[in-house]
């Protein structure tokens, strides 16, 4: 079948506001910056600015806040024609403060927001069937309507023959319950390929306590066992981000991988991971393997995390790959 997009993202969109005055506290924080954000947002951008065609169903409040993300996502060439307005819902926002290198304090505004108000009848006005592959993200399940117009879009791309890619994306607010967390993303395993996440959102859904650096340990035995539980429903591999250390990759019935990252100083790591994902991706969709692939999207973070803001900020596929070869090559 010939595909319309390579990739589809659904979920959450919002207006990110960043401070100017960097390393300043919250409380002396004088003027923000207006980007645009939300991690499947953040990714359709970042899958974009690397060549490929790139869609994203997300929903919007009739307000100027969504006229303000959906403007911008026009002027990138994102295809979101068929994202809805919710009457009655907001458009989500953040304001964030960025003190490198450790410290970037986030106010979600997330209130009614239209995003979990995607419905399956928004699922099946978009083009599921006609990408290559579907990214799906653990926020999007926290909430009906979202959770099942979710499901629906991962079925759906899979009864097609398409990829499903699940970012954990875990937010805690909307999660006060980690078990509920843990419960929905394994509901949905059956009919992913991929899963992305941080180390702590990696252990959210294994049911751990926490992320663990040494997997020799007792806690990195019993990290092993829920990795092994994970992927047996399906999924072909988990891929854990670790920040500056390292990116591991579980293949199912294979050995771990690890692809290391690339040396940058850190001005914002709030989109790293975004960025990663529109990176990894990109390796994926053109059939490379595991290691190559987390490589592209650790490039693709480590642009970012020396730049103001995520989705604006995207690198180019030319800006990656020249970046990779300045370093020595994958």
């Amino acid at each position: 079948m010939e595909h319309s997009y390579d990739v589809l993202c659904v979920g959450r969109s919002s207006i990110d506001l960043y401070a100017n005055q960097i390393g300043a506290p919250f409380t002396e924080i004088k003027s923000f910056s207006a980007y645009v954000g939300g991690s499947p947002t953040n990714i359709a951008v970042a899958s974009h600015r690397l060549a490929l065609r790139a869609s994203l169903l997300t929903a919007v409040g009739q307000d100027l806040v969504g006229d303000f993300i959906l403007s911008f996502l026009a002027r990138e060439g994102v295809e979101a024609g068929f994202s809805p307005r919710k009457p009655g819902r907001r458009t989500s926002a953040f304001m964030l403060a960025i003190q490198p290198p450790d410290k970037f304090p986030i106010v979600p505004y997330r209130d009614n927001c239209a995003d979990l108000e995607l419905t399956v009848d928004d699922v099946r006005a978009a083009p599921v069937a006609e990408s290559r592959a579907l990214l799906v993200t653990g926020s999007g399940l926290s909430r009906e309507p979202s959770r099942s117009a979710t499901r629906f879009a991962a079925e759906t791309a899979r009864a097609h023959g398409n990829k499903v890619v699940l970012d954990l994306d875990v937010r805690a607010e909307l999660w006060p319950d980690p078990h509920a967390y843990a419960a929905e993303v394994r509901a949905l395993l059956p009919f992913v390929n991929v899963i992305l996440g941080t180390a702590e959102e990696a252990s959210a859904a294994l049911g751990v306590e926490r992320a663990v650096a040494d997997l020799s340990g007792p806690l990195g035995r019993e990290w092993m066992t829920g990795v092994r539980a994970l992927l047996g429903p399906g999924p072909q591999a988990l891929v854990v981000k670790r920040g500056a250390l390292s990116t591991l990759v579980f293949p199912r019935g294979g050995w771990m991988i690890e692809a290391d990252t690339f040396p940058v100083e850190v001005l914002n790591v709030l989109g790293a991971g975004d960025a990663f994902a529109g990176g990894f991706l990109y390796g994926y969709l053109k059939g490379w393997d595991w290691q190559r692939a987390a490589r592209m999207g650790n490039a693709c973070g480590a642009l970012v995390v020396t730049r103001h803001g995520c989705a604006n900020f995207m690198p180019t596929e030319q800006e990656v790959l020249s970046f990779i070869q300045d370093r020595g090559g994958f």
